[in-house]
């Protein structure tokens, strides 16, 4: 949310001469259109000013600049206009001012922030500052100059890399990088930021403006070369995405046309990227992850977290051993048990390969892998649970099998240990039937690669307290994971509202689209694969028993077909086995296989399905909109039983839990972009032609035939959280 407190800068003027001018907006010194306009004034005083010989920038309590309010976006933007800042402000009163300025960099330099910087003469920071232009994580590109300045003092590839990742560097790199004049430590920082700022005063230092280095860029020949690479990989890594290729163009222009030109390049593609639907989508995420920790009846209660500093996990196989991996990464000592030797020495190999994995990747190095591995411990029994303070059960999904754990658990740890579970598809209540201990059992479920995918779904039960809620969304903050709170239901948030998803194409191939169309026109979309390939990745036999959990709980709705149990009679599992949708090579290369033509063809005969010419010619819009309409019909039903408490969470989930794309919002967000009455309009179509797997719910034929968007909130829902 934005910060109520008004962003403002102070100038205090030393016995030296030079000015320091200190941001100051808390909590990370944004750049609000306040915050730029008291800066624009600082400098004019300064500049008036004859005691004042140089300026020093700086941001109060060890934070440069975090930058631009992005909150400014909904309002005060539009007042404004970034060319005002870029040229008059930036260019124009800092840049081009006739006393020098040095910034005195710590903590963060991003976005604006560093834009800032990069138009004072030097910047001096400490080793463990953050500096980067992460914009086009929100759909926009930098505005303030960043597109021109940045390749100036770092060259063109690496100015490029920068932007189009939005990967920040520490203080170091970007000493080595020629972002930053020198390192020093925090407490000389400002001190030596004024003493550099007299020596370029007094030609002691060189006095060149960023906008008009030379020596870091390549020549023309190389650049363009450079620039032809960079589109290539961009418009293979995100086809669908525009603001990354107009990026490219700014920084093209102010190499071939010259920084001016390129200034006012980027001026044009700011304004025209800030109202775009990507941007929009972006923000909405933005704002969705930070909101999810909030939880209304739980987290504004003034509960403070308690520490965890011990960890069990039951079940060593893959989801089991990515939790324990996800908890080592974060510094947790972790208890691994299993029934036996053979199952216990295979999990912790899991942990092992997990671990070795990032060390050939150059994420770890050697000492801190053998450092980290040695957080983990094996056991065969609970002896060791004595001073656990949370348990997360990830054995089989067998419901007298958890409710045994979860009362053994009951008698060997400790009454304030948490009792989670990574169940996905099982009734938390029955877990935790036979125990005297129903108020700290949770879910705690992740996704697979546990300790790589970046979503936690908490799941609480009739009988879950606040504090115990409290203490796991600290937990999942502190492995780096983002926790959506939910109610509980078959399939919680994430795999109820996505069951559809897989039946719906499944639903297509029976009457004739084909396999593999499906699976472009999906990627091509933007989803991280398609579902027939994603079938093939998670396995047969997760995808039967799960989907059988969805048969039992909501048969009217349920698609029904013999494809998948014929396929594992046949041995066909999925990647593991080589063989599914796809076949697989050596390298796990997937490719169309020829022979799945008789699984379907028999299939259908079993169900009695004929082929229907209509979808055997589908667009790719109508398999996107077959596939999702679905999905964001149930969607809506769990917004409505109250499974989430706010559109966002749904939204935030279906990007991090599902892979659906971030640019487009979310499920509900992008949905309402498409409007509820056109998604109702053909649901109802196609449940007349096809039947009740399609039938649109109460609330979305509530919600379209008011034309109100499926995001609103529900008026007095009974929540399930």
């Amino acid at each position: 949310m934005a910060n109520k407190t008004k962003g403002r800068t102070t100038i205090e003027v030393g016995s030296d001469g030079v000015a320091l001018i200190t941001i100051i907006h808390p909590p990370v010194n944004a750049l609000s259109f306040d915050v730029l306009n008291s800066l624009k004034e600082s400098y004019d005083q300064a500049l008036r000013r004859d005691d004042v010989k140089a300026i020093v920038l700086t941001g109060a309590n060890g934070k440069f600049s975090g930058g631009f309010d992005i909150t400014a976006f909904g309002g005060q933007a539009t007042e404004q206009k970034p060319g005002f800042i870029s040229v008059e402000i930036i260019s124009d009163t800092m840049e081009g001012a006739r006393k020098p300025s040095v910034a005195a960099i710590d903590g963060l330099a991003l976005g604006g922030g560093l834009e800032v910087a990069m138009a004072c003469h030097a910047r001096i920071s400490t080793p463990t500052a953050q500096l980067g232009l992460p914009e086009l994580q929100l759909g926009i590109i930098p505005g303030f100059g960043g597109t021109q300045r940045l390749p100036r003092l770092v060259g063109i590839s690496k100015a490029l890399d920068m932007m189009l990742t939005s990967k920040p560097v520490k203080g170091g790199e970007a000493h080595n990088l020629g972002l930053v004049d020198a390192l020093v430590s925090p407490d000389e920082l400002v001190d030596i930021a004024r003493r550099w700022a007299l020596d370029i005063l007094e030609r002691r230092r060189p006095w060149v403006p960023s906008l008009y280095k030379t020596d870091k860029l390549d020549s023309l020949r190389e650049a363009r070369e450079i620039f032809k690479f960079a589109r290539t990989q961009a418009q293979k890594q995100a086809p669908n995405l525009k603001h990354p290729l107009l990026c490219i163009d700014c920084v093209e222009e102010g190499i071939v046309s010259g920084p001016r030109a390129g200034l006012l390049k980027e001026v044009e593609a700011s304004q025209e990227l800030k109202h775009s639907d990507t941007s929009k989508s972006l923000i909405h995420i933005f704002f969705a992850q930070r909101g999810s920790r909030k939880v209304p009846g739980v987290t504004d209660q003034g509960l403070v977290p308690r520490r965890v500093k011990k960890v069990a996990v039951l079940g060593g196989g893959l989801m089991g051993s990515g939790i324990a991996t996800a908890f080592v990464l974060s510094n947790y000592p972790v208890i691994l048990k299993e029934v036996n030797e053979k199952f216990l020495e295979a999990g912790i190999g899991r942990v092992r390969a997990n671990l070795q994995s990032q060390v050939r990747k150059g994420v770890m190095s050697q000492e801190k892998f053998e450092k980290t591995l040695s957080r983990l411990k094996g056991a065969l029994d609970y002896e060791g649970f004595k001073d656990v303070d949370m348990v997360i059960e990830a054995v089989i999904e067998n419901v007298s099998l958890k409710q045994q754990i979860f009362a053994d658990l009951e008698k060997y740890c400790p009454p304030h240990c948490i009792l989670a579970s990574n169940t996905s598809t099982i009734d938390l209540n029955l877990i935790g039937e036979r125990t005297n201990s129903q108020d700290r059992i949770i879910g705690a479920h992740f996704f697979s690669p546990a300790h790589v995918m970046p979503l936690l779904e908490i799941v609480r039960t009739n009988h879950t307290s606040s504090q115990v809620i409290v203490d796991l969304l600290d937990v999942g903050k502190k492995i780096r994971k983002t926790p959506v709170a939910v109610g509980n239901c078959t399939g919680f948030a994430v795999n109820r509202v996505f069951f559809p998803y897989s039946q719906a194409a499944t639903f297509l191939v029976e009457r004739g689209t084909d396999v593999y169309q499906i699976d472009k026109a999906i990627t091509k979309f933007g989803m991280p694969m398609g579902p027939f390939r994603l079938k093939d990745l998670v396995g047969f036999g997760v995808g039967m028993a799960t989907g059988l959990q969805f048969v039992q709980n909501f048969p009217e709705r349920t698609y029904k077909s013999m494809l998948l149990p014929i396929m594992i009679e046949d041995k066909r599992l999925g990647e593991a086995t080589r063989k599914g949708f796809y076949v697989y090579d050596d390298k796990r290369k997937a490719n169309p296989d020829p022979e799945l033509k008789k699984y379907i063809e028999r299939a259908r005969s079993i169900s009695g399905v004929t082929v229907d010419p209509k979808l055997v010619k589908l667009s790719d819009k109508d398999i996107v909109e077959m596939i999702f309409f679905p999905v964001v019909n149930e969607a809506c039903r769990v917004f409505a039983e109250g499974i989430v408490v706010k559109a966002a969470d749904l939204d935030i989930a279906s990007v991090m839990g599902m892979g659906f794309p971030r640019y487009r919002g979310g499920i509900l967000f992008w949905a309402d972009s498409v409007g509820s009455k056109y998604i109702y309009s053909r649901l109802e179509e196609w449940s007349k032609m096809y039947g009740e797997f399609f039938k649109p719910c109460a609330f979305l034929a509530e919600r379209a035939a008011k034309g109100a968007p499926l995001s609103a909130p529900v008026e007095q829902a009974k929540s399930r959280m």
